[in-house]
């Protein structure tokens, strides 16, 4: 037998559901046994099938918890005047923004929602850094590494 994808390749193998000669380039190895690519429906996994919707929707919730959290970063900032206390504001932002865009957009993944939420922690912090800059550490090196790790737990969740 010849593949059906390939002439060329002789094969003795053939889908499981509907006969068709495949050679090993061509199976997809499922629980029932190998076969064709239409008889095992390749699709990609729902958590990265995205609308354009999911990105409307992740960059309302992105700028809107940037905002809040931006501001909820200062208030509690300017209440509680310990050293150690930006540094735990900065990343508890990054993270609150990342898990509440993550559910908005119902856990789903990819390279423009870790794009929305980066960019939204970067303009939480931005507007932090406008109405108290002493909880941001202004330009400075440490105030970058802050910054740095709050986007990236921000974009853990999807990864």
């Amino acid at each position: 037998m010849r593949c059906a994808i390939h002439p060329d390749v002789e094969t003795r193998l053939t889908c499981s559901r509907c006969g068709t000669p495949i050679c090993p380039r061509c199976l997809v190895q499922t629980p029932v046994g190998a076969r064709c690519r239409a008889c095992a429906r390749v699709q990609r996994l729902p958590t990265f099938q995205v609308g354009a919707h999911h990105y409307v929707l992740a960059l309302a919730v992105g700028l809107g918890s940037a905002v809040g959290i931006g501001v909820a970063w200062r208030v509690l900032g300017a209440m509680i005047p310990l050293p150690f206390v930006p540094l735990l504001l900065a990343v508890g932002a990054g993270y609150l923004i990342g898990q509440i865009v993550s559910l908005s957009v119902n856990r789903k993944r990819g390279l423009g929602f870790q794009i929305i939420v980066g960019v939204s922690t970067f303009l939480s912090y931005g507007l932090v850094s406008v109405l108290a800059p002493w909880l941001t550490f202004g330009q400075s090196l440490y105030g970058l590494v802050v910054l740095a790790i709050a986007i990236y737990l921000a974009i853990h969740p999807f990864r």
